[in-house]
């Protein structure tokens, strides 16, 4: 039976020193909770209406330690979505460790501050075969439900490290790249088959400090007035460009 401790619990995940405290997260919606349910995070609870379980019954008796069938009233009341007629699951966080494979192409963020952003960020690396996310320690929470939902389960195949991002690069023999307003045009720079893409804060793009670490400052040209590219948008851009030159 579904207890009012186990729906407190559920609702002090949305706020970072409780799951910091507690060591796990929540994960929302059908998408997600599918896209968990084929991955190897340790599931302690999923909170599952019958139709979803009608469709992932067996998954979710494999993998949570416990379940419960409930109403779409009662997964909106202990959860984060306004609306869920699916499920919901309370899942514990994995330990990141640093990278250490210098073949790939390893994205580094610096002071993401948006749970969407991030969320849609962790989602473009992706759908371009970025495994690792290296993260300034001030970058949003990969565990915030905002970050986890916008990645639309992309969370179970990219891991995010964070770091002094500074030290980080400083220590890397990888080239590192960076994104700025001025810079050389993507389209006519060849990319390595690995490297680093650093991307900057949503207003104030790569502090000071990195800058100097950076090899090759980078740009999108603008083609019109707009003033800057959303991170996440920008971030995709290059990532193709990136990809494409290989």
């Amino acid at each position: 039976m579904f207890t009012k401790n186990q729906a407190k619990l559920i609702k002090s995940l949305d706020e970072k020193k409780n799951r910091l405290e507690t060591g796990l997260f929540l994960v929302e919606g059908e998408k997600s909770v599918s896209e968990l349910l084929d991955s190897d995070f340790e599931i302690d609870l999923v909170l599952t209406t019958t139709e979803f379980f009608d469709k992932y019954g067996e998954k979710i008796r494999e993998k949570s330690k416990s379940y419960e069938i409930v109403n779409q009233s009662e997964l909106e009341k202990v959860g984060t979505f306004t609306t869920n007629n699916a499920a919901l699951a309370v899942v514990k966080q994995k330990k990141i460790l640093e990278p250490k494979n210098d073949s790939e192409i390893f994205l580094a963020l610096d002071e993401i501050k948006d749970p969407g952003n991030l969320g849609t960020i962790i989602r473009i690396a992706d759908w371009y075969g970025i495994k690792n996310i290296i993260a300034s320690k001030n970058t949003v929470d990969f565990y915030n439900p905002k970050v986890i939902t916008a990645t639309k389960g992309s969370f179970t195949r990219v891991k995010i490290f964070y770091t002094d991002l500074n030290d980080f690069l400083l220590k890397t023999k990888l080239p590192i790249f960076g994104a700025f307003l001025n810079g050389k045009n993507i389209h006519e720079t060849k990319f390595p088959k690995s490297g680093i893409l650093v991307m900057g804060n949503e207003s104030n793009g790569i502090s000071r400090e990195l800058e100097k670490n950076i090899n090759q400052r980078i740009t999108i040209p603008s083609f019109g007035k707009a003033e800057s590219l959303n991170v996440a948008i920008a971030t995709a851009i290059i990532l193709d460009n990136w990809k494409n030159s290989n």
